[in-house]
């Protein structure tokens, strides 16, 4: 039993727009998994010490209400907001987050280097 052309042409039509859709817009990197969250550090020593002192508790875990270090995701809406605006909020401290973010000894740059850090996926 043959297939009839009409039947065949919109399968070939269906599967073609699949695959154009799949190629559309630029996907974004899931969100990374909770020990893949537990484990980043950034790579400069002095800010990985500051990190787990200051930063990791809250944005390693997903009850905290924080930001997750490497979800770009739930960073998106914050970094559109701009850095200033991000830095004033730890400065000040904003939500369940203190002022300083604990870290009493952190420069503007330091803030600046962690909050990056925190939210691109990892690599």
């Amino acid at each position: 039993m043959t297939t009839p052309l009409s039947v065949r042409a919109l399968r070939g039509f269906l599967c073609l727009a699949f695959l154009g859709l799949g190629a559309c817009g630029q996907k974004e990197a899931p969100p990374p998994d909770a020990a893949t969250i537990a484990a980043l550090r950034p790579a400069d020593p002095r800010l990985a010490e500051i990190y787990a002192a200051s930063c990791l508790a809250c944005h390693t875990m997903a009850d905290s209400g924080a930001p997750l270090t490497g979800d770009g995701e739930q960073w998106k809406p914050r970094l559109n907001k701009g850095m200033s605006v991000l830095l004033k909020n730890v400065v000040e401290g904003v939500n369940g987050m203190p002022a300083g973010g604990q870290c009493f000894a952190c420069t503007p740059e330091d803030y600046t280097a962690l909050i990056l850090f925190m939210s691109q996926p990892p690599r």
